[in-house]
């Protein structure tokens, strides 16, 4: 006889490389996969930098501006006594700060309610991901 006998208990050549193959090629989308979501998760931790910094300046305004407002509110109560258009003025000058900061203020909390939670697309990719993998299992 040949060689195409094999025991029972052994598997034949061909078998074992298409498991070989198999494998490699699960290790090769695996790797693939990971690479992919890494690249998402970098996207998305870049993102979130933008963000904060957006919302730092913003809260940087809006305290800028309301101590400026606050001091323009001390001065105008000091000119309350002097000639009559310094106090109008002093008063403009200080609900101008304070519209401002008002301002700065809505902007920063529509700006985080609006944000979807750090890292979303990734997880939400992932769960898929976890899906296709138990359905092929």
């Amino acid at each position: 006889m040949t060689d195409e006998v094999h025991n029972a208990g052994e598997p034949s050549p061909g078998l074992a490389s298409g498991l070989f193959r198999s494998i490699t090629q699960f290790v090769a989308s695996l790797v693939s996969l990971t690479q992919t979501r890494l690249e998402l998760l970098t996207t998305e931790l870049q993102e979130e930098v933008q963000r904060v910094a957006s919302l730092a300046i913003y809260a940087f305004v809006a305290l800028l501006a309301a101590m400026l407002g606050l001091f323009f509110l001390g001065l105008a109560i000091v000119i309350v006594f002097w000639d009559t258009h310094r106090v109008l003025a002093a008063w403009l000058v200080t609900g101008t700060f304070f519209a401002l900061a008002v301002v700065a203020v809505i902007i920063l909390i529509a700006k985080t309610r609006s944000q979807p939670p750090l890292l979303d697309a990734t997880l939400s990719e992932l769960k898929k991901d976890a899906a296709q993998l138990r359905e092929r299992l």
